[in-house]
C-alpha cells in the first residue's frame, strides 16, 4: 500500500513548521528546562489561536473537524520542536476520550473550551505500584466521590480537568471518571523526571466529586482503544524529534573538522549517521501505517498502532544518543543542545505504555489477527 500526505497537508506541514521555528526555537525548550516548572503559557495561547488544539474535534463543538492525517502532520513538527506544551495529554488524550465515550452534554460542557486551549486536560491511570490493571486498581469511586492516588500524571500539576481511570462504583472492572481539577479536596505534587519540559505529577482526590463517562465497568476496553490511537500520535511526534536529532548530527558533523578534514567524511561517523537514517526511514513508514489506520478506523489499528510505537521508541532512543555521540564530549555538556533529544526520547518512551508493552501488545494483535 503507497500512502502519503496530500498537497494540503504538506502546506500545513510547512505553515506549522514556519511558526515553530519562529515561535519554539531551542531557546525557548532552553528557557522551559531550566526554570523547572509550568509549560510555556504564551507558546500555548498562540498554539491554541492556530487552532492545533481544536484539529479533529468536530465543528459542533467548535472545532476545525479535520481528520487524524492533519493532526499527525502537526504530532510531526511538534516532536522535531521538541515543543514544551501539554499537547499530548490535552488532545491525544483526554480530547479524544471524551470524543470517544462522553455524553452528548459532556461533550458540549468540555470540548468547546479544550478547542479554545481554555483548558487544559489529561488522563490518569498509572499508579505508583507498577503497571496497571482491572484486579490491581486502587482508586476508587463510591456515591460519585473519587479516593485514591494517581502517580505519575503528565502534565497533572496544571491540568484542569482528568479523565481518570478507576474501580467501577459497582465493583466488576474499570470506568471512566471525569475530575475537575480544581475542587479543593485535590492534592497536586510535582514528579520529578528526566525531562521538566513536560510535567508528571501525583494526584490525591481525598472524595473530589466525580462523574461517569461512558459505561459503568467499560473503562479497561476504551482504555486500551485509547491507547492505541494515541500511540500512533506519540509514535508521529518521536519520529519528528529523531528526525531533527538526525539533522543535529549531520550539521554538526558536516561543519566540525579533524586532521584537516569534516568529521562526516569519516567512516565510523558515516556508519552512524546511515545507521540513524535506516531506522528512522522505517519508524516513519509504520507512522504512515499507523495514520492511516488511525484515520480510517481500520480493524489493523492495533496492529499498526504497535508497530509505529515500537519502531519509533527505537528509532529516536538511538537518534538521541547517536547525536550525543558524533558531538563527542561536548555533546554532554549542558550548553550544547543534544541533551534535549535525549530527555525527551526518555520520556515519550515510558508514556501510554513501554516499549516492553508495546511489544507484548504487538505479539497479541499478531496472534489474535492469525487466529481470526
Amino acid at each position: 500500500m503507497n500512502f502519503e500526505f496530500s498537497e494540503e497537508q504538506n502546506l500545513l506541514r510547512e505553515q506549522t513548521r514556519g511558526f515553530l521555528k519562529d515561535f519554539c526555537s531551542p531557546k525557548v525548550v532552553r528557557a522551559s528546562l531550566e526554570a523547572n516548572g509550568p509549560f510555556n503559557q504564551e507558546l500555548w495561547r498562540k498554539v491554541a489561536e492556530m487552532g492545533w488544539t481544536s484539529t479533529v474535534i468536530p465543528e459542533e463543538y467548535d472545532g476545525l473537524g479535520l481528520s487524524y492525517l492533519e493532526l499527525s502532520v502537526i504530532a510531526d513538527e511538534l516532536g522535531r520542536a521538541m515543543a514544551p506544551l501539554p499537547f499530548s495529554s490535552s488532545v491525544y488524550l483526554a480530547t479524544e476520550a471524551i470524543l470517544a465515550q462522553g455524553s452528548k452534554a459532556q461533550k458540549e460542557a468540555w470540548l468547546p473550551r479544550l478547542a479554545s486551549g481554555e483548558l487544559i486536560a489529561t488522563f490518569a491511570m498509572a499508579e505508583n505500584h507498577g503497571q496497571v490493571s482491572p484486579k490491581n486498581l486502587t482508586t476508587t469511586v463510591t456515591n460519585d466521590k473519587i479516593h485514591g492516588t494517581k502517580t505519575p500524571v503528565p502534565d497533572g500539576d496544571y491540568a484542569d480537568l482528568a479523565i481518570v481511570v478507576a474501580q467501577s462504583s459497582k465493583g466488576d472492572g474499570a470506568s471512566w471518571y471525569l475530575v475537575d481539577l480544581t475542587q479543593s479536596e485535590i492534592q497536586r505534587a510535582q514528579v520529578r523526571t528526566l525531562d521538566p519540559s513536560r510535567s508528571h505529577a501525583q494526584i490525591d482526590f481525598n472524595g473530589a466529586s466525580a462523574e461517569l463517562m461512558g459505561t459503568d465497568g467499560g473503562g479497561w476496553t476504551a482504555t486500551q482503544n485509547l491507547l492505541n490511537r494515541a500511540a500512533v500520535l506519540f509514535a508521529w511526534e518521536q519520529v519528528g524529534g529523531s528526525d531533527a536529532a538526525l539533522e543535529m548530527a549531520k550539521e554538526y558533523a558536516l561543519g566540525r573538522y579533524a586532521f584537516g578534514r569534516p568529521i562526516a567524511s569519516y567512516q565510523a561517523i558515516k556508519h552512524k549517521l546511515a545507521e540513524m537514517y535506516v531506522r528512522n526511514t522505517l519508524a516513519r513508514s509504520n507512522c504512515y501505517y499507523g495514520a492511516w489506520a488511525l484515520n480510517t478506523n481500520a480493524s489493523e489499528l492495533p496492529i499498526a498502532a504497535a508497530t509505529a510505537r515500537v519502531s519509533a521508541i527505537q528509532a529516536y532512543y538511538f537518534a538521541a544518543k547517536e547525536n550525543i555521540q558524533t558531538h563527542g564530549g561536548m555533546g554532554f555538556t549542558w550548553e550544547f543542545d543534544c541533551q534535549f533529544h535525549y530527555r525527551r526520547s526518555k520520556i515519550l518512551a515510558v508514556n501510554v505504555g513501554s516499549e516492553r508493552q508495546w511489544q507484548d501488545k504487538l505479539i497479541t494483535a499478531i496472534e489474535q489477527t492469525s487466529a481470526a
